[in-house]
Protein backbone atom coordinates (compact mmCIF):
# COMPACT_ATOMS: atom_id res chain seq x y z
CA UNK A 1 0.00 0.00 0.00
CA UNK A 2 1.43 3.53 -0.93
CA UNK A 3 0.33 6.64 1.12
CA UNK A 4 0.41 9.54 -0.57
CA UNK A 5 2.61 12.84 1.49
CA UNK A 6 0.65 15.51 3.12
CA UNK A 7 -0.69 18.17 1.07
CA UNK A 8 1.47 21.08 2.89
CA UNK A 9 -0.79 23.13 4.97
CA UNK A 10 -0.75 26.78 5.31
CA UNK A 11 -2.21 27.54 8.36
CA UNK A 12 -0.43 30.89 9.46
CA UNK A 13 -0.44 32.19 6.49
CA UNK A 14 -3.58 34.69 6.24
CA UNK A 15 -5.52 35.89 2.65
CA UNK A 16 -6.10 39.41 3.63
CA UNK A 17 -8.13 41.71 1.45
CA UNK A 18 -7.95 45.75 1.38
CA UNK A 19 -10.93 47.59 2.78
CA UNK A 20 -11.35 51.01 2.65
CA UNK A 21 -7.58 51.47 2.46
CA UNK A 22 -6.93 48.86 5.42
CA UNK A 23 -5.74 45.64 5.07
CA UNK A 24 -8.49 42.77 6.72
CA UNK A 25 -7.77 39.37 7.24
CA UNK A 26 -10.28 37.39 5.49
CA UNK A 27 -8.94 33.90 6.07
CA UNK A 28 -6.42 31.33 6.44
CA UNK A 29 -5.06 30.52 2.86
CA UNK A 30 -5.47 26.59 3.74
CA UNK A 31 -9.47 26.43 3.74
CA UNK A 32 -9.58 27.57 0.19
CA UNK A 33 -9.23 24.92 -2.18
CA UNK A 34 -7.35 25.59 -5.49
CA UNK A 35 -9.89 26.13 -8.72
CA UNK A 36 -12.77 26.81 -6.50
CA UNK A 37 -14.76 29.29 -4.54
CA UNK A 38 -16.27 30.58 -1.37
CA UNK A 39 -18.46 33.75 0.49
CA UNK A 40 -17.25 35.26 2.62
CA UNK A 41 -18.68 38.07 4.85
CA UNK A 42 -17.04 41.74 4.88
CA UNK A 43 -17.70 43.18 8.50
CA UNK A 44 -19.67 46.01 6.87
CA UNK A 45 -22.22 43.07 5.57
CA UNK A 46 -21.07 42.88 2.05
CA UNK A 47 -20.40 39.48 0.80
CA UNK A 48 -17.53 38.69 -1.38
CA UNK A 49 -16.19 35.68 -3.71
CA UNK A 50 -13.23 34.24 -2.91
CA UNK A 51 -10.93 32.23 -5.26
CA UNK A 52 -7.70 30.50 -5.15
CA UNK A 53 -6.70 29.71 -9.05
CA UNK A 54 -4.95 26.50 -9.51
CA UNK A 55 -1.46 28.21 -9.53
CA UNK A 56 -2.31 29.59 -5.86
CA UNK A 57 -3.18 32.80 -6.91
CA UNK A 58 -5.82 34.14 -4.77
CA UNK A 59 -8.74 36.53 -6.16
CA UNK A 60 -11.78 38.76 -4.22
CA UNK A 61 -14.54 40.27 -6.56
CA UNK A 62 -18.05 41.13 -5.03
CA UNK A 63 -20.54 37.94 -4.57
CA UNK A 64 -23.38 39.68 -6.08
CA UNK A 65 -24.30 38.53 -9.62
CA UNK A 66 -25.86 41.55 -11.45
CA UNK A 67 -27.93 40.19 -13.95
CA UNK A 68 -29.60 38.06 -11.33
CA UNK A 69 -29.30 40.67 -7.80
CA UNK A 70 -28.08 36.42 -6.57
CA UNK A 71 -25.10 36.21 -3.98
CA UNK A 72 -23.77 33.39 -6.34
CA UNK A 73 -20.30 34.39 -8.17
CA UNK A 74 -18.30 31.95 -5.40
CA UNK A 75 -20.22 28.84 -6.95
CA UNK A 76 -19.08 29.83 -10.28
CA UNK A 77 -16.69 28.17 -12.65
CA UNK A 78 -13.17 29.84 -13.02
CA UNK A 79 -11.51 29.41 -15.97
CA UNK A 80 -8.95 31.76 -18.13
CA UNK A 81 -10.04 33.47 -21.49
CA UNK A 82 -8.62 33.38 -24.87
CA UNK A 83 -6.97 36.77 -24.11
CA UNK A 84 -5.47 34.77 -21.08
CA UNK A 85 -7.47 36.91 -18.32
CA UNK A 86 -9.06 34.87 -15.23
CA UNK A 87 -12.52 34.97 -14.80
CA UNK A 88 -15.61 33.18 -13.34
CA UNK A 89 -18.45 32.15 -14.65
CA UNK A 90 -21.80 32.97 -13.00
CA UNK A 91 -23.29 30.14 -11.87
CA UNK A 92 -27.13 31.19 -13.15
CA UNK A 93 -26.48 33.17 -16.02
CA UNK A 94 -23.11 31.97 -17.63
CA UNK A 95 -21.57 35.80 -17.94
CA UNK A 96 -17.91 35.74 -17.47
CA UNK A 97 -16.29 38.51 -14.87
CA UNK A 98 -12.63 38.71 -14.90
CA UNK A 99 -10.99 38.38 -11.75
CA UNK A 100 -8.44 40.85 -11.70
CA UNK A 101 -10.57 43.72 -13.10
CA UNK A 102 -14.20 42.45 -11.78
CA UNK A 103 -15.37 43.57 -15.66
CA UNK A 104 -17.45 41.49 -17.10
CA UNK A 105 -15.97 39.56 -20.08
CA UNK A 106 -19.65 39.30 -22.23
CA UNK A 107 -20.76 43.00 -21.25
CA UNK A 108 -18.54 45.79 -21.37
CA UNK A 109 -20.84 47.89 -19.69
CA UNK A 110 -21.89 45.46 -16.25
CA UNK A 111 -18.71 45.03 -13.69
CA UNK A 112 -18.55 43.51 -10.30
CA UNK A 113 -16.18 44.94 -7.27
CA UNK A 114 -12.21 43.58 -7.71
CA UNK A 115 -10.73 43.67 -4.35
CA UNK A 116 -6.84 43.91 -3.74
CA UNK A 117 -6.18 41.00 -1.80
CA UNK A 118 -2.46 39.80 -0.52
CA UNK A 119 -0.85 36.87 1.18
CA UNK A 120 0.35 37.91 5.22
Amino acid sequence: MTIAPEKPQHTDTQLQLRLDQEWFALCALSVLTPGRGVAALLPDGRQVAVFLDRAGTPYAIDNRDPFSGAQVLSRGLIGTSPAGRPFVASPLLKQRFDLETGGCLDDESVAVTAYEVRLG
